[in-house]
């Protein structure tokens, strides 16, 4: 990519709007993850009795189905990204790319 090429995709709006979206999106996922990541230290810090409640009669405790919650957020999360990335961000991508061609 030449210098002229590169000047026009940055002062392009799309693509300053792009880099808001994303960074916006990012944190914003990053910070639920660490908030549900955190609160589970800090309740097995704090209250390790309520996750090592049982559940029924089983071997099975509340922190077990809690643990799974966690790594499935993980997914979601990353699904939820990947989805807008694969929807939104990438219709701006190619917009950025076609107009900076002209």
């Amino acid at each position: 990519m030449n210098e002229e090429v590169l000047k026009r995709v940055q002062s392009n709006p799309k693509f300053l709007e792009l880099v808001h979206k994303k960074t916006s999106l990012g944190w914003a996922l990053t910070l639920v993850m660490l908030v549900i990541y955190y609160g589970f230290v800090l309740m097995l810090a704090f209250s390790p009795a309520t996750l090592g409640t049982p559940l029924g009669s089983g071997v099975m405790t509340v922190g077990i189905p809690v643990g799974v919650l966690i790594i499935l957020s993980a997914f979601v999360l990353t699904g939820i990204y990947v989805r807008k990335a694969n929807t939104e961000f990438d219709q701006l991508n190619q917009q950025i790319v076609e107009e900076a061609k002209q």
